[in-house]
């Protein structure tokens, strides 16, 4: 006697509509729903670098501003109702225990309270490599 054999047939992962062809394993029913499942799936990731860029950029622009009305140091929540994000920055480093704070080429101190000491770094330098 021969067992007869029955393939499970497996659901698209986007659509849920069932696989009748192909190999076992598949997981799409076809490609449009393969790039729609991965395409949602990197769009989390997507938001959060965009939000982050968007307050790098909105950060930038503020410290850039009161660089040229010359003012070089400001209480946090003043400067947090122009719409800056303490949190966010391109670098940080505690020196002589001190919290040095960097977006892009504009250098500050900041306290709890406080930023101080907003100038540009000059002379910055950096190899850009072809990509």
């Amino acid at each position: 006697m021969y067992k007869k054999l029955t393939r499970i047939i497996p659901n698209c992962l986007e659509c849920g509509d069932k696989i009748h062809y192909g190999r076992a394993d598949k997981k799409f029913c076809s490609e449009e729903c393969k790039s729609k499942y991965y395409n949602e799936l990197g769009k989390v990731s997507r938001t959060y670098r965009r939000r982050v860029l968007s307050s790098i950029s909105r950060n930038y622009e503020i410290l850039d501003q009161l660089i040229c009305s010359g003012i070089d140091n400001i209480s946090l929540v003043d400067i947090m109702t122009l719409g800056f994000v303490p949190g966010i920055m391109t670098s940080h480093s505690r020196i002589r225990g001190r919290d040095e704070c960097a977006c892009f080429d504009i250098k500050y101190y900041m306290t709890e309270s406080r930023i101080y000491s907003i100038m540009k770094i000059r002379n910055v330098s950096l190899p850009l490599q072809d990509f």
